[in-house]
């Protein structure tokens, strides 16, 4: 294969077009081997290899800068720039992450996970280039699905202000995860229609130049371009029209299926492992369908990922008015929840824990201060569920528990969980937020409330004496894995589960003074900030031992969850272990 003697760019230099081709093919080729093998983005990366081959081929990487958003779509820039061992061999499979990283590389600029943030932080290297005086070309890749986000929009407003060399690669598949969403999209589609030339052009409209490729997987079409812009004095928008998934048959037939996928057989495009088993995504979805047909002020709203939590295009379409995309653009999700509720409408917005970190503002400015009654569904929180260090879903407890007016609720089973929801949707003090538990469905063993309206009430489950066990949420089962060690050694530990993040149960915690030497927390996200901080904080004072475990504050990497619970002593041995050491 020619791609196995590409070790950088400047190897790329030396190819014919045909050869150039050739390497397009056997990208692909390796890529779909590897995807079926390992799992990962598919669509987006088959659709940018010509003009990553093409980039390359006319830029001078790593001089000249490329900054990939999201890095959904890096894959081929990895193979060309001295990785391509990690997508030959499966030994080297994870020599190399998912995304954008400069460890691994001088062709990667920015660490990058989450979507719209390309265009404001490849303007910034050409703000410091010009700062410095130096001489480069800077390159911004942007799916149109990332334009939806505030932050693409904002980069695109000021980006005409430098005055100076900027080149926007604007990559059209006319798909964000799944359909885009948005009046900017028409805008997209008259810009394709007219090959370019239409009058209404919202780059244009931000002072920036513009230039039209239609054959976005044309490499020929693509140098020609990338050749013109090349060293050019001032900000320019280069839109290509590609296809996303291009070169295997299911994903440019599916394109939101494809968008992502786990090991697949390649032939048949099955997934390998399917598990058939309900999650709490589906039973969420299945639950408000029937709901919203008993009250049309129900409406579920997601930005742009519907699939988390399994709004599948059936689902979607019998939800009708009822269900919102948004787009990418958590912000206005958050925002458009928070005006919904204000109007009497009963919305939910469901959105992936390592998401919502990006609507802080709104959760505080828009909802919490405006205290408008929006259901909010936290997904995936935990630290034994995404592992990449752009995706972590660690942090949503402290970022939203501290906020105030808002309620947070750790349901532990499906009943408590469904219960919750159905309280939630109708509840009009406060805005609710619910950490959707992950792992397999367990069910209550006895009656749960349905009305959590009396706040911060937690539940004694077993009533014991001497130490308190306090699990919350997802790892409540792991509480009851301790309890039942520390019975196994002659101690009758009282478990209790806290159902609220947000507050503590002042009255509850002062009662196991009286019969308690210690108190131990157990949360599934960090610590600093976190639930057991509480506990701990309104016990100073008092004369109580605890002891809360969760995550340290940091930044890991595609880390394996067993080895990392146990770094960090969330075992149930090592916790009875500890435990024992403690009031023995």
């Amino acid at each position: 294969m020619i791609i196995e003697n590409i070790k950088s760019p400047t190897d790329v230099k030396k190819l014919s077009l045909e050869e150039m081709k050739k390497v397009a093919t056997e990208i692909r080729t390796l890529l779909i081997r590897k995807l079926s093998n390992h799992g990962g983005h598919c669509g987006p990366n088959l659709g940018m290899v010509e003009a990553t081959i093409a980039m390359h081929y006319v830029f001078d990487s790593p001089k000249d800068k490329i900054v990939f958003d999201v890095s959904h779509q890096s894959y081929p820039h990895k193979m060309l720039t001295g990785r391509i061992d990690a997508f030959i061999s499966p030994n080297h499979y994870d020599d190399v992450s998912g995304y954008s990283e400069p460890s691994e590389s001088d062709h990667d600029h920015f660490i990058i996970g989450h979507t719209s943030t390309s265009v404001s932080l490849a303007a910034g290297l050409a703000k410091g280039r010009d700062l410095k005086g130096e001489q480069a070309n800077i390159i911004a890749v942007i799916g149109d699905g990332s334009l939806s986000g505030g932050e693409a929009l904002e980069g695109l407003n000021w980006a005409a202000e430098l005055g100076t060399n900027f080149i926007i690669v604007v990559n059209d598949n006319q798909m964000s995860i799944a359909e885009n969403h948005g009046g900017l999209y028409e805008n997209l589609n008259q810009l394709r229609a007219t090959n370019g030339t239409c009058n209404n052009n919202i780059f244009r409209t931000m002072g920036l130049d513009y230039v039209y490729v239609d054959k976005g997987n044309d490499i020929e079409a693509l140098i020609e371009t990338f050749k013109k812009v090349k060293d050019i004095n001032h900000p320019i928008v280069v839109h290509i029209n590609t296809l996303k998934g291009k070169g295997y048959a299911p994903a440019e037939k599916d394109k939101e299926r494809w968008h992502w996928s786990s090991p697949f057989d390649i032939t048949s495009g099955e997934l390998l492992e399917c598990s058939t088993d309900e999650t709490y995504e589906e039973l969420t979805t299945n639950h408000l369908l029937k709901l919203m047909k008993q009250d049309q002020t129900i409406c579920a709203i997601t930005a742009g990922t519907p699939g988390l939590w399994q709004w599948t295009p059936e689902r979607r379409k019998e939800a009708g008015t009822q269900f919102v995309d948004v787009g990418i653009a958590e912000e206005h999700a958050v925002a458009l929840a928070s005006g919904i509720a204000k109007a009497g409408g009963k919305p939910i917005f469901g959105v992936c824990s390592s998401f919502i970190q990006r609507a802080y503002d709104q959760l505080s400015q828009d909802l919490a201060i405006n205290n408008n009654p929006a259901t909010i569904l936290v997904l995936w929180g935990s630290l034994s569920t995404m592992t990449d260090v752009t995706h972590l879903c660690h942090f949503d407890i402290p970022l939203i528990s501290n906020i105030p007016n808002i309620i947070y609720l750790a349901p532990t089973n499906k009943e408590e969980y469904l219960a919750m929801l159905d309280w939630s949707i109708n509840y009009k003090q406060h805005p609710v937020v619910i950490r959707v538990p992950v792992g397999p469905i367990t069910t209550a063993t006895k009656p749960v409330p349905t009305d959590y309206s009396q706040l911060n009430k937690y539940e004694v489950v077993e009533q014991g004496k001497d130490v308190a066990i306090i699990a919350l949420g997802n790892l409540f089962q792991l509480g009851k894995q301790v309890h039942n060690l520390l019975k196994d050694q002659g101690i009758n530990a009282t478990l209790i589960n806290p159902r609220y993040i947000t507050g503590i149960d002042k009255q509850l915690l002062d009662t196991l003074c009286l019969d308690h030497k210690l108190v131990v927390t157990l949360e599934d996200g960090v610590l600093d900030g976190g639930f057991g901080e509480k506990i701990a904080r309104y016990y100073g004072t008092k004369n109580m031992k605890t002891l809360c475990y969760g995550a340290e504050k940091q930044f890991v990497d595609r880390y394996k969850p067993k080895d990392f619970l146990a770094a960090n002593r969330l075992i149930d041995t090592m916790i009875a272990e500890d435990i024992a050491k403690q009031i023995n």
